[in-house]
């Protein structure tokens, strides 16, 4: 199986190649394309949709794009499809998150969620999306050093390491891109 990950992440890419260790899996770095794509939608799904399309049109081949949030309920679901840019466009994930703690520091219900969707173009150009969540709580501080993004402050439900303390592999197998992912695997061996 070879694919097309529309991402310039490489935290995302890393994560992606070790949970479909049997695909080929080229990033947009790895095909230099350089070119930013605007996440315009209004939800998850259709910011995977425009990823995948975008690039699907480019290069004509079986490409998957991913778009995740972080949803505090509490916080009218923030920062949810801004998650990547909830500091403000230029803001790295360390700005995203201490504005989230900051937004919670006088919050006591502290319960949130992670979502993925996966948008999947085969190579007839049919599309398929799949979704993985996974819930838990936002931390007062962040605790860990692996992971990204909000991993740091998101320690999942019954669990007591947050996402930027545990081994790779077992944050991998739980998280909400674990599921999507898991989702899209299933889909494929059906076919």
């Amino acid at each position: 199986m070879k694919f097309i990950f529309a991402s310039h992440n490489p935290n995302k890419t890393k994560e992606i190649r070790a949970l479909l260790p049997v695909a080929q899996i080229d990033s947009l770095a790895d095909l230099e394309y350089h070119d930013d794509i605007p996440e315009t939608g209004a939800s998850l799904d259709e910011n995977a949709a425009i990823k995948a399309r975008t690039i699907y049109t480019v290069f004509k081949r079986p490409v998957f794009a991913d778009d995740t949030g972080l949803i505090v309920p509490a916080l009218k679901g923030e920062p949810g499809v801004y998650s990547a840019r909830y500091a403000g466009p230029q803001a790295k994930a360390a700005d995203n998150m201490q504005k989230l703690l900051a937004n919670m520091k006088a919050i006591q219900e502290r319960s949130a969620y992670f979502e993925t969707s996966i948008c999947y173009i085969d190579a007839e150009g049919m599309e398929f999306v799949f979704r993985g969540r996974v819930e838990g709580e936002i931390l007062k501080e962040p605790r860990g050093a692996g992971g990204f993004g909000y991993d740091p402050v998101f320690l999942p439900l019954g669990e007591k390491e947050s996402f930027a303390e545990m081994e790779a592999m077992k944050k991998n197998r739980m998280s909400h891109r674990g599921r999507a992912l898991e989702a899209f695997i299933r889909f494929l061996q059906a076919k």
